[in-house]
């Protein structure tokens, strides 16, 4: 091949190349151009109880504060919601098969999530894990925990500070509900969830749970609540970070947790000051 036709070839070669990477880059999201074309956002949520999710038992409709956040993203796309019911064993599963476009299912940010998942930078919520148990218990300290049974959800981020800090034998049972049924049969000294769901069911449900508390003052590992998504989609990821700072600037997030009884409102009042006006 002559100096000319090699040239040629290397030229034709680069601008297939090129052609290749633009067209990528192009692609590089297709999960917001589907979200737009079929006029849906579908979110994975979990119904475990209130604040977050629950179904209320008058209007059998979905409520609470995760779902008024997926409206109002849904609202901010100009497209409908759909949600989809998912529980900690299955959410990230329906996640990757593309069943749902995003998370937002009682998922706080770890390192580990972050390597297989991306997420929107901006968290809706900041939250830790409270350890109900029996008053009578004489559990003080979540030292006391070292070497007993302690409940928790499958995939829980309060799994490895439990056994490796303080040494507990975690038993992770398929979701909050079931978690907290094997406390009161006695399975477990303590179960561990999200402060704000057992602060509530503790107080809308007196009778029932008459003979458990809140067993110590602090929260376990308080992290940032955040939108959960597939790897690489970064169009969707800024939308909806965008969209998201939105709602903590004009305050609706604030107005979204107290009208759900979110007890601790530190956080979204922070970031209301922070992004108001912006």
């Amino acid at each position: 091949m002559n100096i000319a036709k090699r040239t040629s070839a290397a030229i034709f070669a680069a601008a297939l190349s090129c052609g290749a990477l633009f067209t990528t880059i192009a692609h590089a999201d297709a999960t917001l151009d589907r979200i737009k074309g079929r006029g849906a956002l579908t979110v994975g949520i979990i119904l475990s109880g209130a604040p977050f999710g629950y179904i209320d038992p008058a209007s059998q409709e979905q409520k609470g504060y995760n779902l008024d956040i997926a409206k109002a993203l849904a609202d901010q796309l100009g497209v409908k919601l759909e949600t989809v019911t998912v529980t900690p064993p299955n959410r990230v599963q329906f996640l990757q098969q593309g069943k749902v476009d995003v998370l937002i299912a009682n998922m706080q940010y770890t390192e580990e999530r972050a390597k297989i998942l991306d997420y929107v930078p901006t968290p809706y919520d900041r939250s830790g894990g409270a350890a109900v148990g029996r008053k009578d218990s004489g559990l003080n300290d979540w030292s006391d925990l070292k070497g007993k049974p302690v409940c928790v959800s499958q995939g829980s981020n309060y799994t490895q500070p439990l056994i490796e800090q303080y040494g507990a034998e975690v038993k992770a049972l398929p979701s909050q509900p079931e978690s907290l049924l094997a406390l009161q049969g006695g399975n477990c000294v303590a179960a561990v969830h999200v402060g704000a769901t057992v602060n509530l069911l503790l107080q809308d449900r007196p009778e029932e749970w008459k003979d458990y508390k809140i067993l110590f003052p602090t929260e376990l590992v308080p992290s940032d609540s955040v939108i959960w998504l597939r790897k690489g989609e970064t169009d969707t990821r800024d939308a909806l970070d965008k969209a998201i700072q939105a709602l903590h600037s004009n305050g609706k997030l604030l107005d979204y947790a107290k009208a759900n009884r979110l007890l601790n409102t530190t956080y979204l009042e922070e970031e209301h000051k922070k992004l108001a006006g912006k």
